[in-house]
């Protein structure tokens, strides 16, 4: 099988939730990748692997894997790559308790998406991070954050039109 092949299993292994499986041929194809010499390919299935030990539960080895991910983009110069990392280990910070840590790598997430002109990629990280302000008490910087979130999405689900005009209500309401 071709490296890529082993990818489009993985993936559909991990839509049918068998992480163990995914785990296994996600190595499969980035040992395949490694020895086609694409860089960025063995990145994108660590960053894979990451997020299958990120369901397990298995928080440490998801950050290990990412970080690996994050150092391949960086030293390629891969900002986008290297943004969407930095998004998943936001999400694995939290599931460790690091609040701090998860909130600083949705921010730089952020940063590039908006260079970048990534307008969903950007809302959908600027959710995550209000998501984590609200969680910490800090309700007005939350909703505000989740409002410009909304703004940048684009296609809206029921539930966030839903919160989309309630924050225009408080908005109406406290006069902003």
């Amino acid at each position: 099988m071709m490296a890529t092949d082993f990818q489009a299993q993985g993936v559909k292994l991990f839509m049918q939730k068998d992480y163990e499986a995914a785990a296994r041929v996600f190595q499969q194809a980035a040992d395949a990748y490694e020895t086609e010499g694409k860089r960025d390919m063995v990145g994108e299935m660590q960053t894979n692997l990451g997020l299958v030990h990120c369901a397990l539960g298995e928080n440490q080895q998801a950050l290990d894997q990412m970080q690996s991910a994050l150092a391949t983009f960086q030293e390629m110069e891969d900002a986008l790559r290297a943004a969407k990392v930095l998004g998943n280990m936001g999400r694995v910070y939290l599931a460790l308790g690091d609040r701090e840590q998860a909130y600083n790598c949705y921010r730089s997430a952020a940063d590039v998406f908006q260079e970048m002109g990534e307008n969903k990629l950007y809302g959908e990280t600027l959710l995550a991070m209000g998501d984590l302000q609200v969680k910490e008490g800090k309700l007005m910087a939350g909703a505000a954050t989740y409002e410009v979130g909304l703004d940048n999405i684009g296609q809206l689900s029921a539930s966030q039109k839903v919160l989309k005009g309630l924050i225009g209500m408080r908005n109406k309401l406290l006069g902003g």
